[in-house]
């Protein structure tokens, strides 16, 4: 998925750094994972692999190789349940940036004034061209830390087999078998910088489709605590857990389809942090690769009317 979760903006204000502060703890969690159009799977067997770490070499130069092509855009939902609730979204992703429209609160429609409101959220990247190209450019910079990420992971960690999973919905490919392999910090890595020392302190199980070579989950603990500092300094305390899982989305091209994180933490040094959210992504539909952020937020009205449209009622009830 190029862009799931929105990058905060730079402020030196308390509040903002800490809102910040959130999103750079997200992608420190989930950025192990990598889902976008993917290449074509190359012929084997489950069986047939013998080294782990070059099973894990391919599935990550194939998920560079997918990052890498986007001639393949979606169109899909996102909800994000925490403690307060749950938030339901709708994404589209353009050339120019991904748009993305608040649809849902806790499962119900929002209230004209909510969606007043909403709606000029996202006018404002319209009216205002110097916002859109701040939001792209935000994007761009979240992408190549990912990308240092995914380029370590099989330097910084050890590989080992541990059995083999049958897929299942919304992780992998429908009938596909997935090697189970065990990993852990390789104690001769050092981290080049800040940004990957997060991989330093995981350890957990990643699911690989030795078919496609594509990353179809990764469960991963924290089992120190480790720095992060993607533009803000902090850490994350250990004990704290992540699982992202992907699955194929039709024409051998591979989403998000979940992703669990739970971590607290300090930011700055001496402010808090905790994480506690589950996202889940469906109804995915391919748009054309062209598409303009004008017309995506076009886009996303239509599609926000498609929503309740199985529960006429729960909408009838947000108006009242």
């Amino acid at each position: 998925m190029a862009v799931v979760n929105s990058i905060s903006r730079n402020s030196v204000a308390p509040s903002i750094a800490h809102s910040n502060a959130h999103s750079i703890a997200h992608r420190s969690a989930w950025i192990l994972l990598l889902a976008a159009a993917s290449v074509a799977g190359q012929s084997a067997t489950v069986s047939s692999y013998r080294d782990p770490l070059d099973l894990v070499r391919k599935a990550v130069q194939n998920e560079i190789n997918a990052a890498n092509d986007d001639t393949a855009r979606f169109l899909f939902r996102g909800t994000k349940t925490t403690p307060k609730g749950s938030t339901t979204r709708l994404y589209v992703e353009t050339k120019e940036a991904t748009a993305g429209l608040v649809v849902a609160y806790n499962g119900k429609p929002l209230t004209p004034e909510q969606r007043q409101a909403e709606q000029a959220r996202v006018q404002r990247f319209i009216n205002h061209p110097e916002e859109l190209k701040k939001k792209r450019e935000q994007e761009r910079e979240s992408d190549e830390r990912t990308m240092r990420i995914v380029r370590a992971l099989p330097d910084a960690f050890l590989f080992e087999y541990a059995g083999e999973e049958q897929s299942s919905e919304g992780i992998g490919r429908v009938g596909d078998l997935l090697v189970k392999l065990k990993f852990r910090p390789n104690p001769r890595y050092q981290a080049p910088s800040r940004v990957e020392e997060v991989l330093t302190g995981m350890q957990g199980y990643v699911l690989v489709d030795a078919v496609r070579y594509r990353i179809a989950s990764i469960d991963g603990t924290l089992f120190k605590t480790v720095g992060f500092g993607w533009g803000i300094l902090g850490h994350l305390d250990r004990g704290g857990r992540f699982m992202v899982q992907q699955q194929e989305v039709g024409d051998n091209l591979w989403e998000i389809s979940s992703m669990t994180l739970s971590f607290t933490g300090k930011i700055l040094l001496f402010k808090n942090l905790s994480i506690s959210s589950t996202e889940i992504f469906t109804g995915f539909k391919r748009v054309p690769s062209d598409l303009t952020f004008t017309q995506a937020v076009e886009l996303l009205k239509k599609e926000e009317s498609t929503v309740f449209a199985d529960n006429p009622a729960a909408s009838k009830l947000a108006h009242r």
